[in-house]
């Protein structure tokens, strides 16, 4: 666990380098301060919005969970998308957790054997 933090910790430190060398190269006048790094991880070193911080980490009428994060380099989470599609994954878990359960109890009143196993008795 403690490589996997490590890893993460680099990466987010190559994509936040890789933005400001990104932007560094270009002259100043060409300078956006916002894109991504590789053509995949989203930077913005702008100065957020309150609707800017609103539609990243607080839209729920969009159906996305990750947005492009307003300040920083990577993805911001939608809240309200996320608490709802992990409310959905836990009911979705506890009925089938619940179905399991009931199916069980079910067949071991069916076999006739009263929970044994193997070839009946001769």
């Amino acid at each position: 666990m403690k490589d996997l933090t490590r890893l993460i910790r680099t990466a987010v430190w190559l994509a936040f380098f890789g933005a400001l060398y990104q932007e560094l190269r270009k002259p100043p006048a060409e300078r956006t301060w916002h894109g991504k790094v590789a053509g995949v991880v989203p930077y913005d070193f702008r100065v957020p919005t309150i609707a800017a911080l609103r539609e990243a980490y607080w839209a729920p009428d969009r159906d996305v969970i990750f947005t492009e994060k307003v300040v920083g380099v990577g993805w911001a989470v939608n809240l309200p998308v996320a608490a709802r599609k992990l409310s959905a994954t836990l009911a979705q878990y506890a009925r089938s957790r619940r179905d399991d359960r009931s199916g069980q109890s079910g067949q071991s009143g069916h076999s006739g054997q009263s929970g044994r196993s193997g070839p009946p008795p001769a």
